[in-house]
């Protein structure tokens, strides 16, 4: 990579994790209270998400890479998103903010990183088996 896009990146990533210190984003209670819409809801978070599909709508729109995939809805697709929110919803971290809080040296990030890190790996292992055959009729 040339330094002027290793530039680029380290300013994007900054920029990245700064708009999530900012919004509270890096914050588990304020994400848990963003996911309970039964309780105590905040939805000051709803903001931030929407800010952030515009953004990206835009970057992707710029770059002419505005492809949603054949918009192709399968069981791994469900099973991920389940995941993720389950996942969410118990640590009230996502991936992004869990690493810039890691980075701030919060101890439940330094927990959930390493099992974030094991789950990327089981799930590579996982997909490298390729495609389950099913048996003949």
């Amino acid at each position: 990579m040339k330094a002027r896009e290793t530039l680029g990146a380290l300013a994007a990533g900054l920029l990245f994790g700064a708009g999530l210190i900012v919004s509270g984003m890096t914050d588990p209670a304020k994400v848990l209270a963003f996911l309970d819409v039964a309780g105590a809801w905040d939805p000051s978070l709803a903001l931030v998400m929407v800010g952030a599909i515009g953004a990206a709508h835009l970057g992707y729109r710029a770059t002419g890479r505005l492809d949603h995939g054949g918009g192709r809805v399968d069981a791994p697709l469900l099973i991920g998103s389940a995941l993720f929110g389950a996942g969410w919803g118990l640590a009230g971290y996502c991936p992004g903010p869990a690493v810039v809080a890691g980075g701030a040296l919060s101890p439940a990030a330094w927990i959930l990183l390493p099992a974030l890190l094991a789950g990327l790996w089981l799930t590579e292992r996982w997909l490298a088996r390729g495609p389950v055959e099913k048996p003949a009729q």
